[in-house]
């Protein structure tokens, strides 16, 4: 008798164990419904609701919407003639060598608090000549979007003119990192006598929040903030993030995003030495890959390298703004990019009407050829923002 109580009581057991893992493996999960051209949006939506999903949001130029799915109200959509393919929603992650694992950027220690009267000019903003092209351009009327954590808005040294915020449960587009706010003080720290100044000091900066706090974005949040920038006429975005990770989809809305008119400047990782380490969405078509340099011309040996290499920028030690409101030095290719974004804002202060391929080949034309490095560690060389301006 006993041993039957016992093997009934293991079977229970191990139905229950059963139904568990069946159970959390059928949990709902982040995924992008790709549809077909013409689908209508209320199609869209009574796709995802016909098989138990929840729609997250709508994501117009990969023509798709981000939702919660289990698997096989997934594999129901997959089969659907009015549906092109149906994905995982992957992650990317900022691009700083303090990451990814280490505590939110915000909780370190600040190194300059803003000193009214006095100005600093960090070294990147230096070597790459910004303040010698304020004789031409300054940045003025050029719309800018650093998608990023956001832009901490109270800070003395930035001016937001605006934003949008694409994260769940995060309020507004203010920044909850500091990742978001060392990047747009880079491109766009103001002129003001105090604290740092940016390659483009008059620049319009707009801050697109797709990382969370910890330096993370869905893929379905930064195609949203790439459709707002579509929307609002930004004009250069910069792109501190990536991953290994390739996808049709991704590289869809990047194309469509700089037919659009966007020139789209991004990091290209902190994977070196690795050959061929580029991350993306730097290493897509239509993008500027950036990598970084130190203040001796020497590429950092975690700087991803590869054929996709654009341009080379400062990325070690790079003081800039930051949450508080303070001032900190950062280091990765997130810092190099935007010495770039601010060089192709200076050249469309020049010129507005340079479309995205006429600015990326203009900034290589102007870049410097660094002694020692290859083309795969420094694409066309370092940008130069004084010849991005002036033409020579």
């Amino acid at each position: 008798m006993m041993k039957r109580t016992w093997v009934l009581l293991s079977t229970l057991i191990l139905v229950g164990l059963l139904a568990a893992t069946t159970a959390s493996a059928d949990m709902p999960v982040r995924k992008i419904v790709v549809f077909r051209e013409n689908t209508a949006p209320a199609a869209k939506q009574t796709a995802v609701r016909d098989v138990g999903g929840k729609q997250l949001k709508s994501l117009r130029m990969a023509n798709a919407v981000a939702a919660e799915l289990t698997s096989a109200s997934a594999a129901a959509l997959a089969v659907r003639p009015d549906v092109l393919r149906v994905i995982d929603d992957g992650i990317a992650q900022e691009h700083t060598i303090d990451a990814p694992d280490a505590p939110k950027l915000a909780d370190r220690q600040a190194e300059q608090k803003p000193n009214n009267g006095s100005e600093t000019v960090p070294w990147g903003i230096s070597r790459i000549h910004a303040p010698e092209a304020w004789e031409y351009a300054g940045g003025t009327g050029v719309k800018v979007a650093v998608l990023d954590s956001g832009i901490d808005l109270s800070h003395p040294d930035l001016r937001v003119a605006g934003g949008v915020n694409e994260v769940d449960g995060a309020r507004g587009y203010d920044d909850d990192r500091g990742h978001g706010t060392h990047v747009a003080g880079v491109i766009a720290a103001l002129s003001n006598k105090q604290g740092v100044v940016g390659v483009g000091p008059a620049i319009e900066l707009y801050a697109v929040k797709v990382l969370d706090k910890k330096g993370r974005g869905w893929w379905s949040d930064i195609f949203a903030g790439l459709d707002w920038c579509v929307d609002n006429g930004i004009q250069v975005a910069n792109l501190s993030f990536g991953s290994a990770q390739y996808d049709q989809t991704y590289e869809e809305v990047i194309y469509r995003t700089h037919k659009a008119g966007v020139v789209l400047v991004a990091s290209a990782g902190n994977n070196g030495p690795t050959p061929d380490s580029v991350h993306y969405p730097a290493r897509y078509p239509g993008v500027i890959a950036v990598a970084a340099i130190d203040s001796s011309d020497r590429l950092p040996s975690w700087s991803s390298t590869g054929p996709q290499v654009d341009l080379a920028a400062p990325g070690v030690d790079i003081l800039s703004t930051y949450t508080g409101p303070h001032y900190t030095t950062l280091s990765g290719t997130s810092m190099a990019a935007p010495h770039v974004t601010g060089a192709a804002a200076l050249s469309l202060a020049v010129d507005p009407k340079r479309s995205p391929n006429q600015v990326e080949d203009l900034l290589k034309a102007t870049a410097t050829t660094l002694a020692g490095l290859s083309t795969d560690q420094q694409g066309a060389g370092l940008v130069d923002a004084l010849k991005a301006v002036n033409g020579r």
